[in-house]
C-alpha cells in the first residue's frame, strides 16, 4: 500500500529550529497535540489527556549488605484510567526520571486502547543501578518500594508489571508485599509473575512474537518477503534477544545485534541463541566469535530490511535519521524514535511501526494473566499465542485502515485511533463532580 510506504501529507510536527526537546515527556505531548488536532478534540479534553491524573514521588530507605542505609527515589504515574485499572511497567535504571516515567504512562494508556483492553497507562521507576545491587538488596529495595506505592495499587487499581531491569522475581517480591500487608493472597496485583504463583505461559516472548507479528502484515503490504530479509537489534537484552530468535525462527537473518557495551555484525547471520548463550558468560555480545564488532551508531544507519530499536528512548533522532538506511523500523522499546525523526523517516519513505503498537504484545498477554487470575484458569501456550496474533494483527489493520482514511503515517494513524478511544471512554462517563 502505497500509503505506508511514502505517506503524502505535511510534516507531523510543526517546523522548529533544528535542535531536539529529547525530553520524553514533552515528545508524548507532542505525539498526542498530533493526534488531538486530527481529531478537533475540544480544549478541555486536550488538557485532560496531556496531563497524568496521579503523580507519586516516593523515597525508599534500603539497607545495603555493608549495614548502611540508602535513600532511593521511586515514581509511580497513572496518566488515565477512563478505560479501566492502570497498567504499566516498573523499570529500575540510573537514568529513570519523573519525566521519563510520566511520558512512559501516557505511551501505555494509548498502548492498551489500540490493541482495544479494557485498560488505562500507568509506569513506575526506581533511580537505581541493579547492576551493582545484590539480590539481597533489590529483594529489600523493592519490598520497600512495593510498600510506598500501595495507596495506588491494586487488582481494580493499577497493575504493575515488569520493565528494563526487572523481571518476574521482582514482580513476586511486589505481590509478596502487597498480600502481607492486606492480609490477603492477592495474584492479580501484579502480572508478569513466575508461573508457580499465577504467571501466564507465553509472557516471557510476548512483546517479541507480537512485533514480529505487525512486521509480518507489513511486510505483506510492502510486497517484501521475510524469509531471508536482513535485520537489526539495538538492544540484545530479555525483549531485544526474544525479538532476533523469533525473527530466525521466520527464516529471517539477523545481520546485527548490540548492548549497553557495543554490537557486533555478520552479514551472512548471527544465531540469536549462540549470541544468547555467549552473553550469559561474558555479560555483552560484543568478541563473540563469528562477528565483527560493530558501533551503536553505525548499527542503527546500517543498510538492513528491518531496524528493531530495543533499548532506551531517543535511538533515532533529527542527527542520525537521514542516515537509516532500513525499509521498516520496528519499535521493540518505548520513544525510540523522536518527532523530527519521524517526518524524516516518513519523507523518505520509511515505514516505522510506532511502539504503541509494536511493542504492545507484551501487555496484552499481561491482560490474559489478570484474565486467567481472575476465574482460576491457567491457558496453554497455544490459546496464549492464538490470542495474542489475533489482537495484534487486528490492531494493526485498524491502524492501516486509519492511516488511509486520515492519509497519514503509521505514528499518527495509530496515535489518532488510541487518542479517539479515551476521548469516546471520558466523554461518555463524563466530568465528576
Amino acid at each position: 500500500m502505497a500509503t505506508v510506504a511514502k505517506p503524502a501529507v505535511p510534516p507531523i510536527v510543526p517546523r522548529i529550529a533544528p535542535r531536539e526537546d529529547l525530553n520524553p515527556f514533552r515528545i508524548a505531548q507532542i505525539q498526542f497535540d498530533m493526534a488531538a488536532e486530527f481529531l478537533k478534540l475540544d480544549p478541555g479534553l486536550r488538557q485532560i489527556l496531556r496531563t497524568p491524573k496521579r503523580v507519586l514521588e516516593v523515597s525508599i530507605p534500603t539497607k545495603m549488605d555493608n549495614g548502611q542505609v540508602k535513600v532511593l527515589t521511586g515514581y509511580r504515574v497513572q496518566h488515565n484510567v477512563a478505560r479501566g485499572p492502570g497498567k504499566g511497567g516498573t523499570r529500575f535504571h540510573p537514568n529513570v526520571t519523573l519525566d521519563e516515567i510520566k511520558a512512559l504512562a501516557t505511551w501505555m494508556t494509548w498502548k492498551t486502547a489500540i490493541v482495544g483492553l479494557p485498560l488505562g497507562g500507568a509506569m513506575g521507576g526506581v533511580v537505581c543501578d541493579p547492576k551493582r545491587m545484590s539480590k539481597s538488596e533489590l529483594e529489600r529495595m523493592t519490598r520497600r518500594y512495593a510498600s510506598e506505592i500501595m495507596p495506588l495499587i491494586g487488582p481494580e487499581r493499577d497493575i504493575p508489571a515488569p520493565d528494563v531491569y526487572t523481571d518476574s522475581q521482582t514482580m513476586a517480591w511486589i505481590m509478596d508485599t502487597y498480600a502481607m500487608t492486606v492480609g490477603r493472597a492477592t495474584h492479580g496485583v501484579v502480572t508478569g509473575k513466575p508461573q508457580s504463583i499465577g504467571g501466564s505461559v507465553g509472557s516471557h516472548d510476548a512483546a517479541a512474537r507480537g512485533l514480529v507479528a505487525i512486521v509480518e502484515e507489513a511486510c505483506k503490504i510492502k510486497k517484501m518477503s521475510l524469509r531471508g530479509a536482513s535485520v537489526a537489534v539495538q538492544g540484545f537484552g530479555n525483549s531485544g534477544a526474544a525479538v532476533a530468535r523469533i525473527f530466525a525462527e521466520k527464516k529471517a537473518k539477523i545481520v546485527a545485534i548490540s548492548d549497553t557495551r557495543g554490537g557486533v555484525t555478520n552479514s551472512r547471520g548471527i544465531d540469536p541463541i549462540k549470541a544468547f548463550r555467549y552473553k550469559e558468560r561474558a555479560a555483552t555480545v560484543v568478541g563473540m566469535p563469528g562477528a565483527s564488532r560493530i558501533s551503536h551508531d553505525d548499527l542503527l544507519t546500517m543498510k538492513c530490511d528491518i531496524l528493531v530499536p530495543a533499548a532506551l528512548e531517543n535511538a533515532i533522532t533529527l542527527q542520525n535519521a537521514e542516515a537509516v538506511k532500513a525499509r521498516i523500523v520496528a519499535e521493540a522499546s518505548n520513544g525510540p524514535t523522536t518527532p523530527h525523526a519521524d517526518e524524516i523517516l516518513a519523507r523518505r519513505g520509511i515505514t516505522v511501526l510506532p511502539d504503541i503498537l509494536a511493542n504492545a504484545g507484551g501487555m496484552t498477554v499481561s491482560h490474559f494473566e489478570s484474565m486467567q487470575n481472575q476465574q482460576g484458569l491457567a491457558w496453554d501456550v497455544e490459546e496464549v499465542n492464538a490470542r495474542l496474533l489475533k489482537i495484534m494483527v487486528r490492531s494493526f489493520h485498524e491502524m492501516v485502515d486509519t492511516m488511509r482514511r486520515h492519509h497519514v503515517p503509521p505514528r499518527a494513524g495509530a496515535m489518532i485511533l488510541a487518542v479517539g478511544r479515551v476521548s469516546e471512554a471520558l466523554l461518555v462517563r463524563g466530568l465528576f463532580p
